[in-house]
């Protein structure tokens, strides 16, 4: 399809107004989202007249879609070089929009020392606080948007959890790995033992990547149903030896594997440690689920041409969401492939009723958007 590259919008007397960037907007209604954080701030002076038609061609508009679009490219010193000339033209007048851009792009490239020099001038220029100063040059360890879906399981498992769990394998056998936590499990009964067994297995057999949190809950359910010299209540056995191998205490496995041998008279199983590593727990728990009840989205590191899968995985999330809140905090650069496939998602789901909002946005990001209409289909608020 075709994109609009000029940001500049006629006004009703045909005068073109200029990008720029707004502080959030209330939420709109409908299918058409509000105006949004890409369309308040004026590039201009606010004592100075709007950019006049005939000089779009080398005027501020120019350097913001061409710095915009450097940026996307990958040509971060070719960006900042375009973005620095304007500011150290002392003909030009420079509002607030560039400011974040060239600010953005110091954190975005972590030159600290640069930004310093420039943040002093923004404080003069606007007479409040500058954005402070965040190295956002670093790479997540790992990107949330592509990692293992993380799941909860509910408070009670029974026979009403079989439609969960089968979802919980079909997404393991897609991915080929997959996060549970069993923090939440209160309760758990003979129905509910066998399915989440019955889970187990098959994900085992289809060579999903799986990794259990908080195990050692479900062990403490099912300890009271394991009587050592009493023939019943197998799956409780087998169930509990399982989530054994994942809470890593090998010894309490082989003294509840001797019970079984001895109790059922066969072998029981072997062991073989599944203990999360360290930090992972602790990690997943403030992270909370990726499918069920998780209220954002996560966009991290970059998007690029290769990234339709997680753009794909936005449009399953929106799917059961009326409004669609996206974390971009940690997004540092969206390449020009990247932004068409993104403005056919979301323009999809505003077509159906959807509204999505791109969050803590970076100014760089935030002027692509705009040259790529996206905020036409999304809301977008900058990052502070």
């Amino acid at each position: 399809m075709a994109f609009n590259l000029n940001p500049f919008k006629k006004t009703s007397s045909g005068s073109p107004t200029q990008p720029g960037f707004s502080r959030p907007s209330s939420t709109g209604s409908g299918n058409t989202p509000p105006k949004t954080d890409l369309s308040g701030l004026d590039f201009s002076n606010s004592q100075q007249a709007v950019i006049e038609v005939t000089e779009i061609a080398t005027g501020i508009g120019v350097v913001y879609e061409e710095a915009a679009v450097l940026y996307a490219n990958g040509n971060d010193r070719d960006a900042e070089q375009l973005l620095t000339a304007v500011f150290d033209d002392p003909t030009a007048t420079v509002g607030e929009g560039l400011w974040m851009m060239l600010l953005d792009l110091y954190r975005l490239t972590g030159q600290r020392e640069r930004f310093d020099a420039r943040v002093i001038d923004y404080a003069r220029r606007f007479e409040r606080s500058p954005p402070a100063w965040e190295d956002l040059s670093l790479q997540p360890s790992k990107r949330r948007a592509e990692a293992a879906t993380l799941i909860n399981l509910p408070a009670a498992l029974t026979a009403q959890t079989a439609q969960q769990l089968q979802q919980i394998c079909l997404i393991g056998r897609k991915s080929g790995t997959l996060r549970i936590d069993i923090g939440r499990v209160r309760s758990i009964d003979d129905q509910g033992c066998l399915l989440v067994k019955q889970a187990l297995e098959e994900m085992a057999a289809g060579r999903v990547k799986l990794t259990i949190f908080n195990a050692s809950r479900l062990v403490d359910l099912l300890s009271p149903k394991v009587k050592p010299g009493q023939p019943e209540n197998r799956d409780y056995w087998m169930l509990m030896l399982e989530m054994l191998k994942y809470t890593g205490e090998v010894s309490r496995f082989e003294d509840l594997a001797v019970d079984y041998a001895v109790t059922f008279e066969e072998s029981p199983p072997s062991w073989e440690s599944k203990q999360p590593l360290p930090g992972e727990e602790q990690s997943a728990a403030n992270e909370g689920s990726s499918v069920h009840g998780e209220e954002e989205f996560f966009f991290d590191n970059e998007l690029t041409g290769s990234s339709s899968e997680v753009i794909r995985k936005l449009d399953e999330f929106a799917s059961t969401r009326q409004t669609v809140r996206v974390d971009c905090g940690q997004l540092r650069r969206v390449d020009f492939v990247a932004a068409g496939t993104l403005f056919n998602a979301l323009a999809s789901l505003q077509a159906n009723g959807k509204i999505v909002q791109l969050h803590r946005v970076n100014a760089m990001i935030g002027a692509l958007m705009r040259v790529m209409s996206i905020d036409q289909v999304a809301q977008v608020i900058l990052r502070g």
